[in-house]
This record gives C-alpha cells, sequence and structure tokens, in this order.
C-alpha cells in the first residue's frame, strides 16, 4: 500500500523532511505532493500552516511534530 502524504504550507522544507523520515522508518511506500495554493490549503479546511495529509486526513495542523510523533500521527491514519 502506497501511503499519499501531502504537506500544506509555502515553505517548510523540514515537515517535507520529516513526513519522509517517518514514512521510511516506517517501512511504507509513500507518494508526497507540496501544497502551497492558499486557495488549495483552505480546501482542507486548515486555516494554518504546516499542515500534514495522510491519504486525504488531516493529521497535524499549525505545527512542527516530533519525528517520533509524525510517526505515530502517520500510523494512526493509515
Amino acid at each position: 500500500m502506497t501511503v499519499k502524504i501531502q504537506i500544506l504550507g509555502t515553505g517548510c522544507a523540514k515537515c517535507k523532511k520529516l513526513a519522509e523520515e517517518a514514512t521510511k522508518e516506517l517501512g511504507l511506500e509513500y507518494s508526497m505532493e507540496k501544497v502551497t495554493d492558499i486557495a488549495d490549503i483552505l480546501e482542507f479546511g486548515v486555516t494554518g500552516t504546516p499542515g500534514l495529509v495522510v491519504n486525504d486526513k488531516v493529521v497535524s495542523v499549525g505545527k512542527i511534530p516530533s519525528l517520533e510523533a509524525t510517526k505515530n500521527l502517520i500510523s494512526k491514519a493509515l
């Protein structure tokens, strides 16, 4: 199964790297998309960035979670 990861925000390189590390440590195949258009971000109902979306579920908004927290968020969204 390929996990769909979307990073919502206009410039968070740390977020992308963190999500990549988390999915790799969990041994998951993933596709990643950076969503930077404000209108697209608002479609998720997110008003603060950064945001993390896993398989179309918003799992984090407005902060950069730790690696362990990111792994936990991804696991729970599967």
